[in-house]
C-alpha cells in the first residue's frame, strides 16, 4: 500500500493518535498474555482504556479542527478493528464463550467491509460510523476493559457482560443493513 498525501496530512494529530492505537496492540497482547497477577491485568486494561481514549479524541480533533484526511478515514477503522480483534482473541484464553461474540464481530465486519468496497467502487460510501455503531463500540470497550481488569470475575457476570455486548453488536449490525441497502438503491 502506497501512502499518499502531504506530510501534514499523514502526521496530523488524529492520524498520529491512530498510529499510537496500532502501536498499543502488541503492547496489550504482550501484557495480557504474560499477566500473572491482578496488577498486570489492570495495566493491560489501562492500555485498552488508553486505546479507547485515542479513538475518541482522534475523531473529535479531526472534526473540530478540520483535520479529516483520506488516510485518517482508512487508518481509524483499521486501528479500531485490529484493536477489537486483538482484545477479543486474547480473551479467548480466559473466556470460552467469547467465540460467539468473535463470530458475530467477524460476520458484521466482513459484511460491512465487502459492501463498503463494492459501494466504493460504484462511487458511493457510508458517511462514517453511525451513532449505533459508535454506541456498540463503546459498549464493547467497556466490557473488554472490565473483563481484562478483573480476571477473577464470576463466570455468570462475565457471560452477562458478553451477552450485553452481543446484543449491542447485533443491533448495530441489523441497523447498518438498511443503511447499505439505501446506498445501493440511490
Amino acid at each position: 500500500m502506497i501512502v499518499q498525501g502531504s506530510f501534514k496530512e499523514i502526521f496530523s494529530i488524529p492520524n498520529i493518535l491512530s498510529f499510537v492505537r496500532l502501536l498499543l496492540i502488541p503492547i496489550f497482547i504482550f501484557l495480557y498474555i504474560n499477566a500473572t497477577d491482578e496488577r498486570d491485568y489492570f495495566i493491560a486494561s489501562s492500555i485498552i482504556l488508553l486505546s479507547g481514549l485515542t479513538d475518541l479524541f482522534d475523531g473529535l480533533i479531526a472534526r473540530t479542527f478540520n483535520q479529516i484526511t483520506e488516510i485518517g478515514k482508512a487508518l481509524d477503522p483499521i486501528a479500531d478493528k485490529l484493536t477489537q480483534a486483538a482484545i477479543a482473541f486474547c480473551l479467548t484464553i480466559k473466556y470460552k464463550f467469547i467465540w460467539i461474540l468473535i463470530t458475530l464481530f467477524v460476520i458484521k465486519e466482513l459484511y460491512m467491509g465487502i459492501n463498503g468496497l463494492i459501494l466504493l467502487r460504484r462511487g458511493k460510501k457510508l458517511d462514517g460510523a453511525q451513532w449505533f455503531g459508535k454506541l456498540s463500540t463503546f459498549i464493547f470497550y467497556v466490557t473488554m476493559v472490565f473483563l481484562v481488569a478483573f480476571p477473577n470475575i464470576q463466570p455468570n457476570i462475565a457471560q452477562l457482560l458478553m451477552g450485553i455486548t452481543f446484543i449491542f453488536l447485533s443491533l448495530s449490525f441489523i441497523l447498518y443493513i438498511p443503511e447499505y441497502n439505501r446506498l445501493y438503491r440511490n
